[in-house]
């Protein structure tokens, strides 16, 4: 018997549905606003040379309904490799169907193929169910951490000022 999900590496071709998960995600997180990216780029940036970033997508009856995508990072306390994890999305009606813990499965088991020390993630601080999901599969949400971010203008500037 077929499972109905499976989890695969993304292929150029996903990546039109990719983006509409992403758009989706940013609809979810109140964000819409800050997708400015587009289809084309992210192709360049998963398949292009150098690539930036990985994906993997979620398929529930051949449908792509989840999405993670990933980079490398690196613990200079650990002195190993690790694995960011940018973003996890799966859509609402497919949820509570192990999908994003097959996801963070499959994360988990590539960061141990490649040696990395850890995975690792961000999580809004009002998404209580994200919250309570991640600590249910081990997750340690790291309460004295802030994420710290320089953008458009900001980063445009601290670049000049050297």
């Amino acid at each position: 018997m077929n499972q109905p999900l499976q989890i695969r590496p993304a292929i150029p071709a996903d990546v039109p549905t990719i983006f509409a998960l992403i758009q989706a995600l940013a609809d979810y997180e109140k964000l819409s606003d800050s997708v400015t990216g587009n289809a084309e780029l992210l192709t360049e940036h998963l398949f292009g040379q150098p690539s930036y970033a990985e994906a993997i997508v979620a398929e529930w009856e051949s449908k792509i309904v989840g999405f993670a995508l990933f980079f490398p990072n690196y613990s200079t306390f650990l002195t190993k490799p690790g694995i960011y994890l940018e973003d996890l999305f799966v859509l609402p009606e497919y949820r509570r169907k192990g999908i994003g813990k097959a996801l963070l499965m499959y994360l988990a088991q590539l960061a141990l193929e490649r040696k990395a020390g850890r995975l690792e993630w961000s999580v809004l601080d009002w998404n209580q169910p994200a919250i309570d999901f991640y600590q249910s599969i081990g997750a340690s949400v790291l309460p004295d951490w802030r994420i710290c971010r320089v953008t458009g203008n900001a980063l445009s500037q601290l670049a000049l000022k050297g």
